[in-house]
């Protein structure tokens, strides 16, 4: 039998939930009625049935004017078909804007996404930093835990600057085998075994 997570814990997780929810429900909201149809030919455009619809126009053009031509009829657009394929590039002109509309508001919201992921991380990592500077406090204030100073936990107390990480990966080398380097796959040590010292 499964237990229940605690109340505290659950309303914190509903807590959570709802707050995601609003946020899309927000970006939803804040969407223009032009915005909602470009959305919406967006989607249809991109579902399987718009390119057998496509198919089955430019066939069913193709054959009009065959068998117009056939009967003896005057073909409303004859081969090369012109009118055909200028519907044909008028329509991906205007369905590659009506895609580009929606991947720009996707863009956006993607970016906020990545602003708010930065933030919990940040603060994830100041209060894990605040954690071992409690545990360390703790440690020395024990009474039966010998002291000791640990430079890896001193160091872990410090809480990062977010200029400081920036700055060192803007100044940072490419890495090994990136595009753009010099660097050979052949001089790469084995998988498992660490590289020679120089």
């Amino acid at each position: 039998m499964a237990m229940k997570p605690p109340a505290e814990e659950t309303d914190q997780i509903g807590q959570n939930i709802a707050a995601v929810q609003e946020f899309y429900a927000r970006q939803s909201r804040e969407l223009s009625r032009s915005q909602r149809l470009a959305e919406r030919i967006a989607s249809a455009v991109g579902h399987p049935a718009f390119l057998v619809a496509i198919l089955a126009l430019v066939a069913l053009w193709i054959a009009v004017n065959v068998l117009r031509l056939e009967a003896g009829l005057v073909a409303l657009d004859p081969a090369p078909y012109f009118w055909l394929q200028g519907l044909v590039s008028l329509s991906a002109l205007l369905i590659t804007t009506v895609v580009l509309i929606k991947q720009n508001r996707l863009a956006r919201l993607a970016e906020q996404r990545a602003h708010l992921d930065l933030k919990v991380t940040l603060l994830i990592e100041q209060k894990t930093a605040k954690m071992i500077d409690l545990l360390e406090e703790l440690r020395r204030d024990a009474p039966d835990i010998p002291n000791r100073h640990d430079a890896h936990a001193a160091a872990l107390q410090q809480a990062m600057d977010p200029g400081r990480v920036l700055a060192a990966l803007d100044e940072s080398e490419p890495l090994t085998g990136a595009p753009g380097t010099t660097a050979d796959a052949s001089t790469a040590p084995p998988p498992g075994r660490p590289p020679a010292d120089p």
